[in-house]
């Protein structure tokens, strides 16, 4: 591989036109694409919705898309509820929708959430329609079009523009972002040029030719079908992961903490990715909230076996290199897969395409299918036992997935499994089954699993506190994959500083940055005992932390993160100055009352953080986690007749919350109201059947009221749960040899 010369590295960007003399052919493929197009100035040219006085009404309120003066407007509700007009000054995409930006004085960019639908006529297009057909948003509500979750300067830019710099300034809360290149031009994948330029005219003695990277994955490869099995062998393994790398940077669910990334730079470095969580994907790894499709690619059998983005996909046209399953036919053997005998459906309909089985779509933004990058195998089986999709019911909705799984056993003989075998792990531990700690543990160990899996299981490991969870971690500290390290440091804050310190410190050296910033903030309580080497590291890991959540201080969250990391260090005066400056930014951002509350109670100030969880309410009156705060807090100034009812409006207002219930729970037992305390515990136990926390409340309410049966049948269960606590072990043969007595 020809190595990345020092001068290539300092390169800057000169724009996509210079880059067409000498690549014709490239150039002109791009111009074509979604990524020149991906933001543009909103011209004739450019526009595409329908601004001949249109109209769409949404949640009471009749927009009206109109020109004036060769401008393009809208008039809609704005950040005060009130119609104004609003000039449109970018174009956002292209098909099958485009969004229009509105730019503010204050160098914001917001995007509307009224979209036009660019498809054919005949497929539903050419019409407005509202990204939230659903839901009806207000100028209040977060996902109005003004609000911060509409924000181009944050949510967009990196993706839609060429080495972006948000330039926001936290005292004025203003921006001033610029781009090299208005859309997603060749920098934004081959790196920045200048270097690469002058080796083409000066010819100087680089054998990377100036460029930044080296996107050679597929150079010199080539897939061949075994004579045996049929399946596709690649010629030489890959050996580097740099093109998945840098389609990354936009192609995958993920937060930015560091700006400046350009192709050739660790991924991770710049980026964080978001791991399996059920918020965005199903306990099978199917897409589930808008991933982006590098999540769900390196769970798949094809990017283990060494496929690339550029095996299917055309990079400059981003088109398919071939059309239907001829693109999969560069690999797989047509006469094995591409006819009934495998799909077992006729003609050329649905079922017969290799993506209908294999890559099932999924809308996103109301028109947008976007197939998933799992390629996994269907699994009706999984549809029976756990509830998730499968590509088979997607088409035949009038069948259950019993008949599905019947129907694949008939065809194949078997039940088909597939590569992703972890549903069953995750599922149990969203519900803290019996058992779901071990398996987690053993799975997250077994490297032959897909890192981002690995992952996964361990970031859920830490809401089992184990000597198997430490184990687990701690060999994930040592794994090749940034991913599962940053999990493990993760994972490993449920230790003391004691324990802590020795195992992570190592990870403050870490060659990832993100890792280096878990590291930094899970040790950031526990460098009192640290060696002038360790205290050395930390101070270097702690100031990336710091910078990233400064470089997102546009974002209340930011905000309060280094408020958090600031508390943990012991620094009180600025971690206060940070949470409050946060709710400055968002009066409605709770977690910020909270931890100011918190902060403000650990300085003996409990009358002080009363009165900052009172001024949340105010602003969110149906708030759990404030009223929850604030029964806590009530408690502690010996005020249990007020705070009972602020933690029974806790337990009511969000159910979902466990934890919400128990501590209501113990605050009734200690309050003499036995019965209600069991009441309330049993009622949290219909919702959370495994919860160790509520069946020990359960356990020991019941046994101090007399009730032995109740308690044992409670201590039985729990130490199916949680096998390896020797306290419950110790508790059940107490409740045991009391009921003989």
């Amino acid at each position: 591989m020809p190595a990345i010369s020092a001068t290539s590295m300092n390169a800057v960007h000169v724009g996509s036109e210079s880059c067409k003399d000498c690549h014709t052919a490239a150039y002109s493929a791009w111009q074509g694409s979604q990524h020149a197009r991906a933001m543009q100035h909103a011209t004739a040219e450019t526009v595409l919705g329908n601004f001949d006085r249109a109209t769409f009404s949404y949640a009471g309120i009749e927009s009206t898309f109109f020109q004036r003066d060769g401008k393009y407007l809208v008039n809609t509700d704005g950040a005060d509820g009130k119609l104004a007009d609003f000039e449109i000054a970018y174009t956002f995409g292209i098909a099958p929708l485009q969004q229009y930006l509105v730019s503010f004085p204050d160098g914001r960019l917001q995007a509307l959430s009224i979209a036009w639908d660019s498809r054919p006529l005949d497929q539903g297009g050419q019409r407005w329609f509202h990204l939230y057909p659903d839901e009806q948003v207000n100028y209040a509500d977060e996902l109005h079009w003004t609000r911060r979750s509409q924000n181009w300067n944050f949510m967009c830019a990196d993706c839609h523009s060429t080495n972006v710099e948000k330039n926001y300034e936290a005292k004025t809360d203003t921006f001033n972002t610029t781009w090299d290149e208005i859309s997603v031009g060749c920098e934004a994948c081959h790196g920045p040029g200048s270097a690469h330029i002058d080796w083409a005219q000066n010819k100087p003695a680089d054998p990377g030719k100036g460029l930044t990277v080296d996107l050679s994955e597929r150079a010199g490869a080539a897939w061949t079908q075994n004579p045996d099995s049929g399946k596709p062998v690649r010629s030489r393994p890959r050996e580097k992961d740099v093109e998945l790398q840098v389609c990354a940077q936009c192609h995958s669910r993920r937060s930015q903490v560091f700006e400046g990334y350009h192709a050739g730079l660790p991924f991770q470095d710049f980026y964080r990715p978001a791991l399996l969580t059920p918020d965005l994907y199903y306990a099978d790894g199917q897409q589930l909230g808008e991933v982006y499709k590098w999540g769900s690619f390196i769970q798949s059998r094809m990017y283990h076996a060494g496929v690339t983005c550029g095996d299917c996909h055309e990079p400059h046209t981003q088109t398919l290199r071939a059309q239907g399953n001829l693109v999969c036919g560069g690999c797989h053997s047509a006469t094995r897969y591409d006819g009934m005998a495998h799909h077992h459906h006729p003609g050329e309909g649905a079922g017969t395409r290799c993506v209908d089985c294999h890559m099932p779509p999924t809308n996103y933004m109301v028109v947008d299918p976007r197939h998933d990058h799992s390629m996994r195998v269907p699994r009706p089986d999984l549809s029976i036992a756990l509830g998730t999709p499968n590509a088979c019911n997607s088409c035949h909705e009038q069948r259950d997935a019993s008949w599905a799984a019947e129907t694949l056993a008939e065809w194949y003989g078997h039940e088909p499994q597939g590569f992703q075998r972890y549903a069953e792990v995750f599922a149990a531990a969203e519900i803290a089954a019996p058992g779901a700690a071990r398996d987690l543990a053993w799975f997250a160990k077994d490297r032959s699993q897909p890192a981002i899996a690995r992952a996964t299981a361990l970031e859920a490991l830490a809401r089992f506190p184990s000597q198997a969870t430490v184990e687990a971690a701690r060999t994930g500290l040592a794994d090749s994959d940034a991913l599962v390290r940053r999990a493990s440091v993760g994972t490993l804050g449920v230790l003391s500083a004691e324990q802590r310190l020795p195992l992570l410190a190592p990870l403050l050296d870490d060659p990832v940055r993100s890792v280096r910033m878990e590291a930094a903030w899970v040790l950031a309580d526990a460098m009192q005992q640290a060696s002038p080497t360790q205290h050395a590291a930390f101070k270097i890991a702690a100031a990336e932390y710091e910078a990233a959540q400064r470089y997102n201080a546009d974002r209340p969250e930011a905000r309060a993160a280094l408020g958090s990391f600031h508390a943990r260090l012991g620094r009180a005066v600025e971690a206060e100055a940070q949470l409050r400056s946060a709710l400055a930014l968002d009066p409605a951002f709770i977690p910020a009352y909270v931890n100011l509350a918190d902060l403000i109670r650990m300085q003996g100030r409990e009358a002080d953080a009363q009165r900052v969880l009172r001024e949340g309410l105010l602003v969110a009156p149906e708030s759990a986690p404030l009223h929850h705060a604030l029964g806590l807090s009530l408690i502690r100034q010996g005020e249990s007749s007020v705070a009972l009812p602020e933690l029974q409006r806790a337990t009511k207002i969000d159910p979902a919350d466990p934890r919400f219930a128990y501590v209501y729970g113990v605050a009734l037992n200690s309050s003499g109201d036995v019965d209600g305390a069991i009441q309330v515990i049993e009622a949290a136990l219909t919702l959370h059947s495994n919860d160790r926390d509520l069946l020990s409340a359960l356990v020991f309410f019941q046994r101090d009221a007399g009730n032995i049966p109740a308690a044992l049948s409670a201590a039985e269960k729990l130490a199916t749960i949680a096998p390896e606590d020797q306290g419950i072990q110790r508790l059940l043969l107490e409740l045991r040899a009391t009921r003989q007595q």
